[in-house]
């Protein structure tokens, strides 16, 4: 069950190991300060993202995160980052989160392909138990995303996390555990074999996604 940097690809999205040469083009995809909205983390400047990108790989390196670069496969260009993080291979247990996806990309199959290959990894791959997805309660966005892509909704933590700005936040978890995934990965895959269409996806909500 090791957690080596490893590329998961799909129809619409790759996930590559994320590198510190990313830092320019994701701050690119990162510009629109909505993408930072719900986040307790404001990046602003090319510095901050090379900062939060170090911070990354560090964690990567203490082995309590797995960070990816979201690449558009048509393309080959960042537009986001996720991650493993919270990682506990002795419970068999990760989280799924510190994502965020530049706001073109945003309501495109990306993010419900990048959860699909990032579920079937944790699950068929690594062997775990529980995936756990969290975000800010006032980002119903994310939380309704969250739900079309299978999570269960389990609570709220109440002044679970402080904010960049000083504000307290009320964080909203969710999961996905081994026993729901043939049943969360047939559904996936039922999504994401459907035709894509941009004037259809303008409006859903379920494939935007900004930092959790």
């Amino acid at each position: 069950m090791g957690l080596e940097p490893v590329i998961l690809e799909g129809q619409y999205v790759r996930l590559v190991p994320l590198e510190l040469s990313h830092a320019e083009a994701l701050f690119e995809a990162g510009a629109d300060p909505e993408v930072w909205r719900y986040s307790c983390l404001k990046i602003a400047t090319l510095e901050q993202m090379r900062a939060y990108l170090a911070g990354a790989l560090d964690e990567q390196s203490r082995g309590v995160s797995l960070p990816f670069t979201t690449c558009d496969k048509s393309t080959g260009r960042p537009i986001g980052t996720t991650r493993y993080g919270s990682i506990a291979m002795e419970h068999k247990r990760l989280e799924i989160g510190w994502t965020f996806i530049g706001p073109a990309w945003q309501r495109t199959p990306i993010n419900t392909e990048a959860k699909y290959l990032m579920f079937r990894h944790a699950f068929e791959v690594l062997g775990v138990n529980r995936v756990e997805l969290k975000t800010n309660a006032l980002n119903f966005r994310s939380r309704n995303a969250m739900l079309r892509v299978g999570a269960k909704e389990e609570g709220t933590l109440r002044s679970h996390m402080v904010n960049g700005d000083g504000t307290i936040r009320d964080t909203v978890y969710f999961s996905v555990i081994s026993g729901e995934w043939p049943g969360v990965k047939a559904a996936l895959e039922e999504k994401l074999a459907r035709p894509w269409e941009k004037s259809a996806a303008r409006s859903r909500a379920a494939d935007a996604e900004s930092m959790t």
